[in-house]
């Protein structure tokens, strides 16, 4: 039977799951965290968003630094679980430019898997679950309880807009992140949560 959502007044239940390279991230002060990062995983499921979190993208250097890969801090599955990969004093590598200030929040949604960058397939036609929703606002209020810096959010679309060549055709571009995409409520998180949408 599925987790009971919390209400967005609730702290949500946290399943505390750490990568296996969390310790090797970079450590960083709680105070200089002042910006949360709304993603989707554009993956079919959370199991195989694990999968991509353990990769390890980045060798280990001779200064003893990497052995890491690309993750979230938090990721919310449809069923309005919540799984904690990182923790908040751990720099994540979620979004270029911002990781070491913000948290990272990762949605569980096909987005547009597995064609990522087809021309012909860029569509995010997968709602969020109403238990997401809620998870996630709870989650939020959470965190501003936690982080007396934090005041600002985004997208991941927001910040990293970068394009570049379609799988499918190279003289057409795409965008290389459109997530958390057009189906995210953000008029229902701005007004549920004392954040703002980071000017870029």
């Amino acid at each position: 039977m599925p987790p009971e959502s919390p209400s967005p007044s609730t702290p949500p239940d946290i399943r505390v799951e750490p990568l296996p390279y969390e310790v090797r991230l970079e450590p960083r002060e709680l105070a200089q965290v002042d910006l949360v990062v709304i993603h989707c995983t554009e993956l079919p499921d959370l199991a195989t968003a694990r999968e991509y979190g353990e990769r390890v993208l980045y060798e280990v250097r001779a200064d003893g630094g990497g052995g890491t890969g690309n993750s979230g801090h938090f990721y919310i599955d449809r069923d309005g679980s919540v799984h904690r990969w990182v923790g908040l004093d751990r720099v994540a590598h979620h979004v270029r430019g911002y990781n070491a200030r913000s948290v990272g929040i990762e949605l569980v949604n096909t987005g547009r898997y597995p064609d990522w960058l087809d021309s012909r397939r860029q569509a995010m036609d997968e709602p969020y679950s109403e238990a997401q929703m809620v998870a996630l606002v709870a989650l939020l209020r959470q965190l501003q309880a936690g982080l007396p810096s934090l005041r600002w959010i985004a997208g991941h679309e927001d910040l990293d807009t970068i394009e570049v060549a379609a799988s499918d055709d190279a003289s057409r571009q795409v965008r290389r992140k459109r997530d958390p995409g057009p189906r995210f409520p953000w008029a229902r998180v701005l007004a549920a949560v004392d954040l703002q949408r980071l000017p870029v």
